[in-house]
């Protein structure tokens, strides 16, 4: 697929999908979330860490509500279960570490998707916003799902119904995100953290995110048995004899992500 709405960059291991519609603070459209779904795709194929990030000063300002038809002409559960749906699942299925490096205010849609990766980088100066209610509507986009699991009930309804922004150093300090950083820090610092994972072992990097995910919905009998299954799928693995021998030699592991 040609990419009009995004970019895509492969190196080192690290694919890096670019919202680029920064002339609308990277609103997401039909075609943008079209174009993300295929980038996230082949990144699960060919990368060994996924980067999602905008350009300009936002990371996404939310769906776009000028995309082509009016206010009362949009089918919201359509756009939702057709469009948003296959996209959010890409990303939380994806066989490799997700990371949201989100250099600007993320809103609505944009904020939920950027919940939806494994891991999520801000700069200081970024911020979340649970928007919906200022429009009449809930919370979408996994929102409903996402927020509470990550900051509990309490400021989950906050959140969805005061529609306040937070700011990257509090969503951090919630546990919303996994860190905020200074914006002059901030590129470099993802990468160098989008970087570590791609040198680090694919395989065990999957099951950590098998095993954490089914923890909520597993009593301890079925999560203990899910551990076994999955360590023993990571000792079958060429990385974890690479890791325990570099660990007796006293070397940098280097792992081939089998």
């Amino acid at each position: 697929m040609q990419y009009d709405t995004i970019t895509y960059g492969l190196a080192d291991g690290i694919a890096t999908a670019t919202l680029n519609r920064p002339e609308v603070m990277n609103a997401l459209n039909s075609r943008m979330r079209a174009e993300l779904l295929d980038a996230v795709r082949r990144a699960g194929a060919e990368a060994r860490v996924l980067v999602l990030t905008g350009a300009g000063r936002a990371f996404c300002s939310g769906q776009d509500l000028g995309d082509g038809a009016s206010v009362r002409d949009i089918d919201l559960e359509r756009v939702l279960r057709e469009e948003y749906e296959p996209l959010l699942r890409a990303i939380y299925d994806c066989p490799v570490p997700t990371i949201a490096a989100v250099n600007g205010p993320a809103a609505g849609a944009g904020a939920n998707l950027a919940l939806a990766a494994d891991v999520v980088i801000a700069a200081a100066s970024a911020s979340f916003l649970q928007a919906f209610a200022r429009i009449g509507l809930i919370p979408d986009a996994g929102g409903t799902y996402w927020l509470p699991r990550q900051v509990g009930m309490a400021r989950a309804m906050g959140a969805a119904l005061f529609a306040e922004p937070l700011p990257a150093a509090e969503a951090a300090r919630q546990g919303l995100i996994w860190e905020a950083v200074a914006d002059t820090d901030f590129a470099h610092h993802w990468h160098k953290r989008a970087l570590h994972l791609a040198k680090g072992p694919t395989v065990a990097y999957r099951n950590i995110k098998m095993a954490l995910r089914a923890s909520p919905g597993n009593d301890l009998d079925a999560q203990l048995a899910l551990e076994a299954k999955l360590q023993g799928d990571c000792g079958r693995t060429r990385d974890f004899m690479e890791g325990v021998m570099a660990f007796i030699e006293k070397r940098p592991a280097e792992y081939e992500g089998r």
